[in-house]
């Protein structure tokens, strides 16, 4: 039978090996329709103390290690892969910034010649 594999964020680092993961999963509410979130908080197992808060995380069942511990962290989920929408050379804020850099070495050039 195959591990479930979950991936949620960080919300604690403060025990040692351990820490806690919250996962959100989206639902349809059974007689309104409208999706709503629900989420659940699992404890999963840190060898190296190398995660912490606010991370998104990949987990994996595993056999139970302690009273609450059940689950061990796989690794990160990369989440700066996307495209951030004020990075430099995106969008209208990155052509302006890129024809003032070009005025401005225009400029300097005008004043040393």
């Amino acid at each position: 039978m195959p591990k479930r594999v979950l991936t949620g964020t960080v919300v604690s680092d403060k025990a040692d090996k351990t820490v806690v993961v919250r996962v959100e999963r989206r639902v349809k509410h059974p007689l309104y329709g409208k999706i709503i979130r629900r989420s659940k908080k699992y404890h999963a197992h840190d060898e190296r103390n190398e995660y912490k808060a606010g991370e998104t995380v990949r987990i994996e069942e595993t056999r139970p290690l302690s009273r609450l511990k059940t689950w061990t962290v796989l690794g990160r989920v990369d989440t700066r892969a996307t495209p951030a929408t004020g990075a430099p050379g995106k969008g209208r804020a990155g052509k302006a910034d890129e024809a003032a850099s070009t005025a401005a070495e225009a400029g300097a050039e005008s004043a040393q010649g």
